[in-house]
């Protein structure tokens, strides 16, 4: 079953277009020989994604993204928590637009339950690279 979804916590939703933001996703997930299941955006305040951290993850710091993989074989599947919060701050650092950021944020969870990681510094490269690629064909 095919499913993607939006909700939000402490914070108003994102004025993002979801039936777009929905199609680029599928069309990512395909570049990457995956399938879309069911995912399912949370996003949220900073205070919120501290709680998912050290519950779920025995992480005591704020992040921008969480993303909880229940992918198999070639469907993902997943749940992302986002942190509006830690996105807009990021947006502010890297003196980037705060829609080009979150939008690098909603498919940098989708890269990840396709495969890639970003915990070493090559594959922190390739996950800059794909998400560049990503962000150019939305913007098409």
């Amino acid at each position: 079953m095919e499913s993607i979804g939006f909700e939000a916590e402490g914070v108003d939703i994102p004025k993002i277009n979801q039936k777009k933001i929905s199609s680029w996703i599928k069309d990512i997930s395909k570049v990457h020989n995956k399938n879309v299941g069911e995912i399912s955006y949370l996003f949220c305040d900073d205070k919120k994604i501290l709680e998912f951290n050290q519950k779920y993850l025995n992480h005591d710091f704020y992040t921008d993204i969480i993303t909880f993989d229940y992918s198999e074989g070639d469907i993902i599947s997943g749940d992302i928590i986002i942190s509006l919060q830690t996105v807009e701050s990021n947006s502010q650092i890297f003196k980037t637009d705060y829609m080009e950021e979150l939008h690098r944020v909603i498919i940098h969870g989708i890269l990840h339950l396709c495969g890639l990681n970003d915990t070493t510094p090559e594959e922190e490269k390739m996950m800059q690279i794909a998400e560049n690629k990503a962000l150019e064909s939305l913007l098409l």
